[in-house]
């Protein structure tokens, strides 16, 4: 069985920013969506709030997500990206593919 090559930390920071890029123009087609519903039919208008939800939904994990990549780009700019920031191990290869943003190895997050 051969290892996963590792990500170097360049490629770990095109992609944050990749993801920081999509996350906001995601969020940018949200807010145009949500503005554009003002149907005058009820019935219409009740499934258009019912989308509008699933949307709303969409945004705010896009929100919470957005501060977590801003984070781990400040932390890879001085160096300390990998290294979990409650104990100091690094951070396991596995969980920084999974959640790339994550300040904390495993053992720290539970």
């Amino acid at each position: 069985m051969t290892a996963k090559p590792t990500l170097s930390l360049a490629t770990r920071r095109a992609m944050l920013e990749g993801r920081l890029i999509e996350l906001g123009a995601r969020l940018e087609l949200i807010e145009e969506e949500l503005d554009s519903h003002h149907n005058p039919d009820w019935e219409e208008l009740a499934t258009e709030r019912e989308a509008d939800e699933v949307l709303e939904a969409t945004a705010k994990a896009g929100l919470t997500e957005i501060p977590q990549i801003r984070a781990a780009l400040r932390r890879i700019a001085d160096g300390s990206y990998g290294t979990c920031a409650r104990c100091g191990d690094q951070i396991e290869e596995g969980r920084l593919d999974a959640l790339p943003w994550t300040p904390f190895c495993r053992s720290c997050a539970q």
